[in-house]
C-alpha cells in the first residue's frame, strides 16, 4: 500500500499506478492554531509505503511525515518504509560552528523514533548523511532520468559542473548522452585578477547543459551561465535534481540567458518536467 503525505500526493500516484498498489487516501488539514490533523483511511496491511518530500514549508511537511509514520505503527503495520525524495534541512551535515545543531543528524533520529522501518531519499546533499541512520537507508540518483530526458533534445552539448562538487553528476550525464563534461574553475591570472571559466574545454559555438542537484537561491546557476554566455555558448540549458528556487532564482537565471530549466518531482515546481517515479519503483523491488 502507497501512502502520499500533502507534499508528494501525485507522485505517490505515480508510483501506485505502476506498481500496481492501492493508494491509501488519508485526511490532513491544519487547526486555526497551526497545529496538523491526519488521519488514514482504510484497512492497513502489514508493509506500507509513505513518499513525502519535505521542501518548503519543511517543519510541516515533517511533522506530517512522523505523524503518519507513527499513525501506521500504532494501527498495526509491521513495517514502514519512509520514501522522502527531497530530505530537508540535509545542508546541516556537521557542526561547522559551536553549538550549532546537526540538524540531518536529528530528522534522523525523528525519523526513527517514528518508527521507519527503511529510508529512501534521492539525490542527498552529501553521501554521508546515511551514517547517520541506524535502519536501512538508501540514496538514490535521479541525474540518469535527467540525462535520458536531456539527450533527444541536444546534439554534441557539453555537461558543465558549476563547481567542482557537482563533476560527478556532469561525468554520469555527459556518459549517458555520450558527449564531452568539464566543470567551472577558478584561475589566476595575475596577482590582482581571478577568472572562472572551464577547466579544459572551448565552449565557443557550442550547446552547454549546466547540472547540479539542488538550485535554491540560483546564484550558483546564474554565475555558471553568464560566464558560459560571455565564452561564446550559443544555447544552455540547466538540469537539476531538486528545484527549491527560492525567491525569484528562476527569474534571475532566465535573465541571465538561460534558455530551459528542467528539474524532477522531488519537488513540485513549474519546472519539474521529469519524474522520479519509475526512479522509487524500481528501489522499492529490491526487497
Amino acid at each position: 500500500m502507497i501512502i502520499g503525505g500533502s507534499a508528494s500526493q501525485n507522485l505517490a500516484a505515480k508510483v501506485a499506478n505502476l506498481l500496481h498498489d492501492r493508494l491509501c487516501p488519508i485526511e490532513t488539514h491544519k487547526f486555526p492554531d497551526g497545529e496538523r490533523y491526519i488521519r488514514i483511511k482504510g484497512e492497513i496491511p502489514d508493509e506500507v509505503v509513505v513518499i513525502q518530500s519535505t521542501g518548503y514549508p519543511q517543519d510541516e511537511n515533517f511533522m506530517e511525515l512522523f505523524l503518519i509514520i507513527k499513525t501506521l505503527k500504532d494501527i498495526g503495520a509491521d513495517k514502514v518504509k519512509a520514501v522522502i525524495p527531497y530530505l530537508g534541512y540535509s545542508r546541516q551535515d556537521k557542526r561547522f560552528k559551536p553549538g550549532e545543531a546537526v540538524s540531518v543528524k536529528i530528522i534522523a533520529e525523528l525519523l526513527e523514533a517514528a518508527g521507519a522501518d527503511e529510508v529512501f531519499s534521492v539525490n542527498l546533499h552529501e553521501h554521508n548523511i546515511i551514517k547517520f541512520f541506524n535502519i536501512p537507508a538508501h540514496e538514490l540518483s535521479a541525474i540518469p532520468l535527467l540525462a535520458k530526458h536531456l539527450s533527444p533534445m541536444v546534439d554534441d552539448p557539453i555537461i558543465v559542473a558549476p563547481d567542482k562538487g557537482a563533476l560527478a553528476h556532469a561525468k554520469t550525464m555527459a556518459e549517458i548522452i555520450g558527449c564531452e563534461y568539464d566543470y567551472m574553475e577558478k584561475v589566476r591570472i595575475s596577482p590582482e585578477k581571478v577568472e572562472t571559466r572551464l577547466k579544459s574545454f572551448d565552449v565557443e559555438g557550442r550547446s552547454a547543459i549546466i547540472v547540479d542537484d539542488i538550485i535554491s537561491t540560483g546564484g550558483t546557476i546564474v554565475n555558471a551561465a553568464r560566464i558560459l554566455r560571455s565564452q561564446g555558448a550559443n544555447d544552455i540549458k540547466v538540469a537539476c535534481v531538486h528545484a527549491v528556487l527560492v525567491d525569484d532564482a528562476l527569474l534571475k537565471i532566465f535573465s541571465v540567458g538561460v534558455d530551459d530549466v528542467i528539474a524532477t518531482d522531488t519537488i513540485k515546481s513549474e519546472v519539474s518536467r521529469v519524474s522520479v517515479a519509475p526512479l522509487i519503483v524500481e528501489a522499492l523491488k529490491w526487497d
